[in-house]
């Protein structure tokens, strides 16, 4: 990545923009292909090779828990499938809804088959216990950990994410910001991302107004509700940091009901990167979740295997982090 970088004479950051194909990032096409260029100069390839361990089948099994309620499974699904065709190695996805049964017969197909190993998903970052049954095979966990590391784990630095956005609205010269929080007792992302607020305030050497830190919710409706309850105070917030961008969409919503601009009197940040937050208008400004480098970081250890590896380095928990995304709907406060 730094050599790359390098000879195209840019950033690390734009590389790596290009070279993952983060969708609608503002680089422009000259610079693009500048690195693409580059890369191709200099023989790059995403990703490391791996020898495939000794006696194995070129076959990995991903198991996750859903599949349908958000559009985030797509890129573990992606990113594990195109690390491992890199090395052609196959992965067999099982999507069980945490079914004993189902991840029982998946494991006993793998196992038969001599797999390389297997990577446990959930599709929301949590604390899990991981079933025993899965001991039979080399195993990653994706997503997720346990509160004992007996598996190496990879879940998305949410709290850095929470404290950059934040920093985001920080920098453009916002003193006066609105926290719309997730599901606590649902989601860890949701306490972290809060962190992540509350530290990039303290940082700057601001008080959290805890009026202003609204707690529960993740759909379009509760953003718009809560944003609206906001934005009507005498005293409102002059930027909003949203948990995710689907209550960005709602604040849109509510600056519009209210004759609000964004950004000119409203300044939004979400998170997610969702497909429709380029889209809007104005573009809204969020934080993508590492969810292809994750899957990718997972198929290279099982691909690496643990032989010469300490214990220390087995049991890591290694936490990735977002990278911001910025677009059009941020700007200084009126004065």
């Amino acid at each position: 990545m730094h050599e790359v970088a390098e000879l195209a004479g840019v950033s690390q950051a734009t590389v790596s923009l290009v070279l993952n194909g983060v969708p609608n990032a503002r680089v422009s096409k000259a610079t693009r292909r500048r690195v693409q260029e580059a890369a191709d100069q200099l023989g790059y390839r995403r990703g490391k090779a791996h020898a495939v361990p000794a006696g194995r089948q070129r076959v990995i099994g991903l198991f996750i828990d859903e599949v349908s309620t958000t559009p985030f499974a797509a890129q573990f699904l992606e990113g594990a499938r195109d690390e491992a065709a890199l090395q052609d190695v196959t992965v067999a996805t099982f999507c069980t809804g945490n079914s004993p049964a189902l991840e029982q017969a998946g494991l006993d197909m793998l196992v038969a088959q001599n797999a390389i190993g297997a990577i446990y998903t959930t599709l929301m970052t949590r604390e899990v216990v991981v079933p025993n049954a899965f001991s039979a095979l080399p195993l990653i966990l994706l997503n997720c950990y346990e509160k004992r590391l007996k598996h190496p784990a990879v879940v998305p630095g949410d709290i850095v994410g929470g404290y950059m956005a934040t920093e985001a609205l920080l920098k453009a010269g916002h003193t006066r910001i609105a926290h719309l929080a997730g599901e606590h007792h649902i989601a860890e992302a949701a306490v972290d991302r809060e962190n992540g607020f509350r530290q990039a305030m303290a940082k700057s050497g601001l008080a959290v107004d805890e009026s202003l830190v609204t707690l529960g919710g993740w759909s379009i409706r509760a953003g718009r509700e809560r944003a609206l309850a906001l934005l009507s105070r005498p005293d409102r917030p002059t930027a909003i940091f949203c948990f995710n961008d689907r209550m960005a969409i709602g604040c849109y919503e509510a600056a519009r009901i209210l004759g609000l601009q964004i950004p000119e009197d409203l300044s939004i940040v979400g998170f997610d990167n969702e497909d429709i937050s380029a889209s809007m208008d104005p573009p809204l400004s969020t934080m993508v979740l590492p969810h292809d480098e994750m899957a990718r970081w997972a198929v290279g250890q099982l691909l690496d295997g643990f032989d010469d590896l300490d214990a220390d380095e087995r049991m890591q928990k290694l936490k990735i982090e977002c990278e911001f995304v910025e677009r059009n709907s941020i700007a200084p406060p009126r004065t």
